[in-house]
Parts: structure tokens; C-alpha cells; sequence
């Protein structure tokens, strides 16, 4: 059934009453992305401030976990990291700085923006020669992922986490389905059966203007430049290209950035063996967002350069 539709001093009285998009959501039959788009319409007629009453994280709203998670998040930090590939043995110096920062920074969000899981074992890659490194089981990698992961969660224990799936993910869930598809619903067959604490979704939307995704179909040397220039007005954080770098861009709407976070694995690690020894434009480290009153300020990263992790001009 189509939701009523509100007239201003309807939709004012309901968010004064219930200050909050999702709940105004759920008691005027709107849709979310609706709400967002009528509050913004309301404040500029009116130049007024309708207000939430939770300044960190006032909703939480996800459709399935193969689609897209939405969030409203007024002030706080999200930290994002992405292309961990994680396998056994020492975690990274970038990993080791992220979980140092959790604890510092008090996030209200934490996500991993995918490729946490390698799938090394279900890679499309073939064996090219008679390798002398062990390549983990993904049994050993699903291991050493959730001793990571529950490092990162004992630092920031007052974030939401969330975990937007990259395409070595989806190398676990993949070969299943293309296997014993017969299997499909068993517990444990999907990545997410292990890992029951994360929200699991392909992408993640903050405020209707800042987007979280692992990647889009905008690669090569200037995706962060393509990635803002063609998502409407939108900031948007990618990762997959092990990048490190922000790319501002600025409209008649006004400025808006496209963000690659990096990789938290070492860029020279054993997981890069299908590099061939290539020269590679990767950066070891990840992203620190801080939002004020909803909008996104200036990108800040933390950097890992010969082993050494440094934020805001320090090491951590």
C-alpha cells in the first residue's frame, strides 16, 4: 500500500515527536531514502534543524546481506580498512596500527571493506610453478580472520562493525555454489555463518551521502576520480586497487571525495605471489573519516612506511 503523503507540518510534528529516519520511517510508512530526501527538503525551505537525538549512530537499517546496509551517523569516526587478505603468522603492521587507533580513536563504525578473506586455495589464479610457499587452508585462513577480527573488536567495542564483501570473499560462497549447490542454506556454507557478529552486506550507505563499497566497475589509475565523478554527488570510499589517496571533486552541489583505502596486508606479502614481481602502486595503511553534523571532513590516512605505521605526522 502506498505510504500517506505527509504534508510539512506533518512530517515536522512526527520528527519532533520521534527524531529519528528510521522511526519515522516505520510510523509513517515512508521509505528510508525518502525520509533522508524530505528532512533536507524541510530544513532548506524552512532553515531549520530537525534534530536527532542520537548524536553517534541513530539508525541502522539493512535489507539482506547481498545488498546494501543504510546508516545515519551525525558526529563521530569511521575507520575503514580493506585487502587484508589475512593469512597465518604475524599480523601487519597496518593491522596492528588499526587496532591500536580502534582503541584510541573510540569509532562509532568500524568496517572492513572487503577481501578480509583471501580464498588463496579457491583462486582464480593458476599454479604457475612449483611454489615453496605453503598456501593456508581455508580452514587456517578462516581461522587467522577470526582471531583478527576479534582483535578489532575488543579495541572498539562501542562500533558497529560491518564487513562489505570484496571479490576474494565471495571466492569462499563461490566455489560452494558452483560445487555442491545441491548444499545451499546448510550452516556454515556462507562466509557470514562464521562470522555472526559482523553485518555483512555488498555496500554500506552513511547519511544518503557517502557510499562504502569494496569496488566499482570505474578502475585504473584514476578510479577514485571516476568513482566521484559518476555517483551523483556522493562521497565514495572504495578499496581493491590498494591504493592509498583521496580525490576531491567539486560541483555546483558542492565538494565531494572519492577515497581508496589501501591495503592492511603488507603490499610485498606472500598473499601477492600472482604479482610476478611487478612494480605495484599499492600503499600498506587505511582510512580515518570524521563526520561533523552529517558531512564528511577532509580524509585523513594512517601510512605504513619501512614497517613503521604513522598518523597525523606520528607514529602510532
Amino acid at each position: 500500500m502506498k505510504a500517506p503523503k505527509l504534508s510539512d507540518e506533518e512530517f515536522k510534528q512526527a520528527w519532533y515527536e520521534l527524531k529519528s529516519p528510521q522511526r519515522v520511517a516505520e510510523a509513517t510508512g515512508m521509505a528510508l531514502r525518502n525520509v533522508y530526501q524530505r528532512r533536507k527538503i524541510i530544513e532548506n525551505r524552512y532553515n531549520i534543524i530537525l534534530p536527532v537525538d542520537d548524536k553517534r549512530s541513530n539508525s541502522f537499517y539493512i535489507r539482506d546481506h547481498l545488498s546494501r546496509a543504510n546508516m545515519t551517523l551525525q558526529d563521530g569516526i569511521i575507520m575503514v580498512a580493506s585487502d587484508c587478505h589475512y593469512w597465518p603468522g604475524e599480523p601487519s603492521t597496518a593491522h596492528q596500527a588499526f587496532v591500536k587507533l580502534c582503541k584510541k580513536l573510540k569509532p562509532a563504525l568500524v568496517v572492513m571493506n572487503g577481501d578480509v578473506f583471501d580464498g588463496v586455495t579457491n583462486s582464480r589464479h593458476p599454479k604457475a610453478h612449483w611454489e615453496n610457499v605453503k598456501k593456508p587452508t581455508v580452514k587456517e585462513e578462516l581461522e587467522v580472520v577470526a582471531d583478527r577480527l576479534d582483535e578489532i573488536q575488543k579495541a572498539s567495542t562501542a562500533a558497529r562493525h560491518v564487513w562489505t564483501l570484496g571479490n576474494h570473499d565471495q571466492r569462499y560462497e563461490a566455489k560452494l555454489a558452483q560445487s555442491v549447490p545441491e548444499y545451499e542454506g546448510i550452516p556454515g556454507f556462507s562466509l557470514k555463518d562464521h562470522f555472526p557478529s559482523w553485518i555483512h552486506a555488498m555496500s554500506l550507505m552513511v547519511n544518503d551521502n557517502l557510499m562504502i563499497k569494496h569496488r566499482t566497475n570505474k578502475g585504473g589509475v584514476h578510479a577514485t576520480w571516476n568513482n566521484v565523478l559518476h555517483s551523483g554527488s556522493i562521497h565514495i570510499v572504495t578499496g581493491h586497487l590498494h591504493r592509498l589517496q583521496a580525490t576531491i571533486f567539486s560541483n555546483y552541489r558542492g565538494t565531494f571525495w572519492g577515497i581508496d583505502t589501501g591495503t592492511l596486508a603488507e603490499v610485498d606479502g606472500e598473499h601477492m605471489g600472482y604479482g610476478e614481481d611487478n612494480p605495484k602502486n599499492h600503499a600498506s595503511g587505511f582510512a580515518v573519516l570524521t563526520l561533523i553534523d552529517g558531512e564528511l571532513l577532509y580524509p585523513e590516512f594512517c601510512y605504513v612506511r619501512d614497517d613503521v605505521a604513522f598518523f597525523r605526522g606520528k607514529p602510532v
